[in-house]
């Protein structure tokens, strides 16, 4: 349900589970950990994390969600390892993203998204409170009050909105989605690992 891609310094991570709106399994959130955890060993210039189908992720599997995936430490140790890969990473959203499928999201470089693409994290309305790291990440990307927005007073945002706020650095047509996430990475693909991992570390990220 994960599908990880490889060539020379550029990775891309699929999540593919798409007959489930790409929901997250307590599993999957292992083997994105750890696909991350090997690209990160082996001098990566760019990473493309994305989903397939019309979803990007409903967040977690109601199923496990039920036994305790949704207070799991393994969503904040994926959010976290994201944030600190060495290279560029793009989150390429194909769909809607909810609930705790934000953390990974908001601890990527940049975001783009289709147009169709919603934004939700119903934490209020469940009952859960968000992972430790999220809510300071998203108020950083669109301030305390627009978080709030979303984590307290439980709106959900489209593409036009999620752009003006902050959210996501781009929209473009699907058919583009995955051309223009690599056409961003492409600087950093074609520089020295070192130096990519250098201008992050300058920027405040590593």
């Amino acid at each position: 349900m994960i599908r990880t891609e490889r060539h020379g310094s550029f990775g891309k991570l699929i999540i593919d589970r798409p007959e489930k709106a790409n929901s997250l399994t307590g599993e999957m959130l292992r083997q994105l950990t750890a696909a991350l955890d090997e690209m990160a060993t082996q001098k990566c210039g760019a990473v493309i994390l994305t989903g397939a189908g019309r979803v990007f992720s409903a967040g977690a599997d109601l199923d496990e969600a039920r036994a305790g995936l949704a207070t799991s430490p393994e969503w904040e140790r994926l959010s976290q390892r994201m944030a600190s890969m060495p290279c560029l990473t793009i989150a390429a959203l194909n769909g809607t993203l909810a609930g705790g499928a934000f953390g990974m999201v908001l601890a990527c470089d940049l975001r783009i998204a289709v147009p169709e693409t919603g934004f939700f994290y119903p934490v209020m309305k469940l009952g859960f409170l968000p992972q430790p790291s999220d809510p300071r990440r998203m108020a950083g990307l669109i301030g305390a009050a627009r978080a709030k927005m979303i984590l307290m007073a439980g709106q959900k945002i489209g593409a036009e909105e999620a752009l003006q706020w902050g959210l996501i650095d781009r929209i473009v047509p699907a058919g583009e989605l995955l051309a223009q996430a690599e056409e961003l990475a492409a600087a950093c693909l074609a520089a020295d690992p070192g130096h990519v991992s250098a201008i992050k570390a300058m920027i405040g990220q590593l």
